[in-house]
């Protein structure tokens, strides 16, 4: 049985990806800076096999800590799935250093964070890692979604698609340093997906070949599949879960 951990678990994308790797076996540690975790955790129904740790992924000393933890008690950690996210909308001339800041740490910073403490020292001494890590299509085309002739409207913010095309690349970096020890990493894409963080935002589904939005469910499945063991020859890939909107 492998051990998974899931940041941002309480609920949205978080959540249907602990969901599915419990569906398909694995052990799963529910992540997030939510108190709700831990009930997220009992929605799963499953006490053998699923732990939550209310955790802020901006704090190293807490990352740290809750991962040594995680291994003092299940002996192991095997895949990391770095969900916990922020989006602010605000325009260029609004967005606030403050906003900016709670973007990039989160997004950013907070998956740099997990991922060095996985790796170092637990994924290299046994040889054996799964990082997933999830970005977003808006990382790579400036954001999606309208922009109004004032600079508002529903496109994800300067902070978010900055923050989220750093993950991009810090996945790409990280493949290939992690890679002779054992370890994957990869990043998985969403487009517009039916969260929170997108509720009340209109995305114009013309545009989307599928003609429908995703669903939590749609980038759990492919989370489950980079996290295979028949995925082991695959690290550095970003997988889009879009609908066809971005084809590059």
């Amino acid at each position: 049985m492998r051990t998974a951990v899931v940041t941002g678990a309480a609920r949205g994308i978080g959540f249907a990806v602990a969901e599915k790797l419990l569906s398909v076996g694995h052990r799963v540690i529910l992540l997030d800076v939510l108190a709700t975790v831990h009930e997220s955790a009992k929605k799963l129904n499953e006490p053998s096999r699923v732990d939550a740790f209310q955790m802020d992924v901006r704090n190293q000393d807490e990352v740290r800590s809750s991962l040594a933890r995680i291994v003092d008690r299940y002996g192991t950690l095997d895949i990391v799935v770095n969900v916990a996210g922020t989006c602010h909308r605000e325009s260029f001339e609004e967005m606030t250093l403050e906003n900016w800041r709670i973007d990039v740490d989160t997004n950013m910073t907070g998956t740099f964070l997990m991922c060095q403490a996985a790796v170092f020292p637990y994924m290299k001494q046994k040889g054996y890692g799964r990082i997933i890590n999830i970005a977003s299509v808006s990382g790579k085309v400036g954001g999606i979604g309208p922009v109004h002739s004032d600079g508002s409207g529903g496109r994800s913010g300067i902070a978010y698609v900055s923050s989220k095309a750093g993950v991009i690349n810090m996945t790409r970096w990280m493949a290939k340093e992690v890679g002779k020890w054992g370890i994957t990493c990869n990043a998985v894409l969403p487009g517009p997906i039916v969260t929170d963080m997108t509720q009340g935002h209109h995305y114009d589904i013309d545009e989307v070949p599928m003609k429908r939005w995703g669903t939590p469910a749609d980038v759990a499945n492919a989370v489950e599949f980079l996290a295979r063991e028949s995925s082991s020859y695959i690290t550095g890939s970003c997988i889009h879960v879009d609908g066809g909107l971005v084809m590059a």
